[in-house]
């Protein structure tokens, strides 16, 4: 794994190796204060912080936790989606191997905050090398501590398990893939009772927040984007690594000036389903009215192709789907075949108008992010690399 040139201060990580050093550096005071409050004043709490999931689509954490706790049902269960399974990121890998004792601090306060005696811990299969040691540290702090039963569940390696939906299927024990909605999860969801699914950076935040105050947090980040983001930095750099920033931070400050790229060509924010943002637009500040996603962010330089690179993204997406829904199961096929005929130099340019009309149509009918987002790269390569997808086709 690539160093990590950045501590991670909302998440305050300690020594992974010994449950009496968090201890030592205050760990669980925050979830004994959270017990001396009311379920609903640490809602509120969480509420007031304006923490933003993120998983990627940034849904206010407080808001959805009111949403579980307020629906009615004979249980109510908390998720950890740590099925961190977009390309490019390992943020929440670096987080569970270094503070897993944190992470379970904020699933207890979550549990706390919504009624919920059993959380489920969702662990992508290509971390498997971490689940002894999320076992062990879980055996350390022992349930009695935490005040709830936090139980570890591996998926099988499908991506879109990290859509909150199928992996909810998947810990059923059924085939992943998405539910229809509404209902949603805070009102219908695993097994049909109310449930919270967070994912591990969002469950990190929790603890500095019910320690410190949402007063305090408020004062990190920007405006509507409190707090700070952490963001999984590889491809054209010098210094990969994951770099937490606070939100609305430039793009340039963190693939610039502290990752170390130069002759920047394009910037993929989020991942294989992120946004492609060219070098001229690297001002732009990391916020979720702005690009996000789900914290991989990959630098491309001048040497690199763009069609290539919606190519290799629509490829693992036409591999990744589940195929349940028509738009994402058939439409992910056409895109590819449509940009690997303009890479053999047989395209039209009706091909590309073919390749816009289809981007729109699964952007707004696939059922789940996943077929959603799949023609991001290929409509944001279109918009700003087009030449290179037109001089294809002329040759």
């Amino acid at each position: 794994m690539p160093e990590c040139r950045i501590v991670l201060r909302n998440c305050g990580i300690v020594d992974p190796a010994s449950i009496e050093s968090y201890r030592a550096h205050g760990g669980f005071q925050a979830l004994r204060k959270a017990k001396q409050l009311t379920p609903d004043q640490v809602v509120q709490e969480v509420k007031r912080s304006g923490l933003r999931g993120r998983g990627g689509a940034g849904f206010p954490t407080g808001m959805k936790w009111e949403l579980a706790a307020r629906s009615p049902g004979e249980a109510h269960y908390v998720i950890c989606n740590a099925d961190e399974g977009e390309v490019g990121t390992f943020k929440d890998r670096y987080i569970l191997q270094n503070d897993p004792y944190g992470l379970f601090e904020g699933i207890a306060i979550a549990c706390h905050a919504i009624g919920a005696r059993t959380a489920y811990l969702y662990l992508r299969a290509e971390y498997h090398h971490l689940l002894g040691q999320l076992l062990r540290a879980l055996k350390e702090t022992g349930d009695a501590e935490l005040g709830c039963h936090i139980e570890v569940r591996e998926g099988a390696g499908a991506y879109v398990c990290g859509e909150e939906s199928a992996l909810m299927e998947s810990i059923e024990g059924k085939r992943g893939e998405a539910r229809y909605r509404p209902p949603f999860p805070p009102n219908h969801g695993l097994w049909q009772e109310p449930t919270v699914i967070n994912n591990v950076e969002t469950l990190m935040n929790i603890v500095p927040i019910i320690q410190n105050g949402a007063d305090w947090y408020k004062t990190i980040g920007s405006g509507p984007c409190p707090g700070t983001k952490a963001f999984s930095v590889t491809g054209d750099v010098e210094r990969p690594g994951v770099y937490e920033v606070p939100f609305g931070t430039a793009l340039a400050e963190l693939v610039v000036d502290l990752a170390g790229a130069v002759n920047v060509k394009a910037v993929q924010v989020g991942g294989a389903s992120g946004r492609v943002v060219p070098a001229a637009k690297l001002d732009t500040p990391l916020t979720f009215e702005t690009v996000l996603g789900a914290g991989a962010v990959v630098v491309l330089d001048a040497s690199r192709s763009m069609v290539e690179l919606a190519t290799q993204n629509v490829t693992f997406f036409a591999e990744e789907s589940c195929g349940k829904c028509v738009p994402c199961r058939e439409g992910n096929q056409i895109l590819l075949h449509l940009l690997t005929t303009l890479q053999q130099r047989s395209g039209k340019e009706q091909d590309i108008d073919a390749l816009r009309e289809l981007s729109e149509v699964m952007m707004i009918s696939c059922l789940c992010g996943l077929g959603q987002a799949a023609p991001n790269s290929v409509v944001d390569t279109l918009e700003h690399f087009g030449d290179e997808y037109y001089s294809m086709v002329r040759r």
